[in-house]
């Protein structure tokens, strides 16, 4: 039970001084975010947004999947989200690396990995991108006026660039 009071003491000071209860969960800036789990990203500061602001969608690789589209359609119909941001980064574990690499890696931490288990990876990064992109503009619950972008994220310089 002591293995999580480091985090516990660190989330009374942050309820100290917490400010934003009541939010009503809606996207207050209109802006979606899918982009990857490593903890380089900040995706509120990158965007210089606040909490509040934006619905954050955070996979491996910052993938569109349908998991993310459910998300996004309800983002987008429930919470007012009216742009979509996709954002890769640069030095992505899973697009400087092969499927079998990951999959080594895995299983040299767990002792096995059993074949049937999926390792995504992205072979390239760019075409990926553009094909997530298309997912989320061409989906069906997502109406034409919704913006949609495909930007590159550059964990070393923090400088977002804009792709389709």
């Amino acid at each position: 039970m002591h293995d999580f009071d480091d985090l516990l003491a660190a989330n009374r000071v942050f309820a100290a001084e917490f400010d934003f209860g009541g939010f009503d969960g809606i996207a207050h800036a209109g802006v979606g975010i899918v982009t990857c789990m490593d903890s380089r990203i900040e995706p509120l500061g990158m965007l210089g947004l606040k909490p509040g602001d934006a619905k954050i969608l955070r996979n491996p690789g910052g993938r569109v999947d349908h998991s993310t589209l459910e998300a996004l359609v309800l983002g987008v119909h429930l919470l007012r989200v009216d742009r979509i941001l996709v954002v890769p980064h640069t030095r992505c574990a899973v697009a400087t690396s092969t499927q079998e690499e990951v999959r080594e890696r895995v299983a040299a931490s767990a002792g096995d990995i059993g074949a049937w288990e999926p390792m995504h990876v992205v072979r390239d990064q760019l075409d990926s991108l553009a094909d997530d992109v298309q997912k989320v503009r061409t989906h069906h619950l997502v109406p034409d006026h919704v913006q949609v972008g495909g930007f590159l994220y550059d964990v070393d310089s923090g400088l977002l660039v804009q792709h389709y």
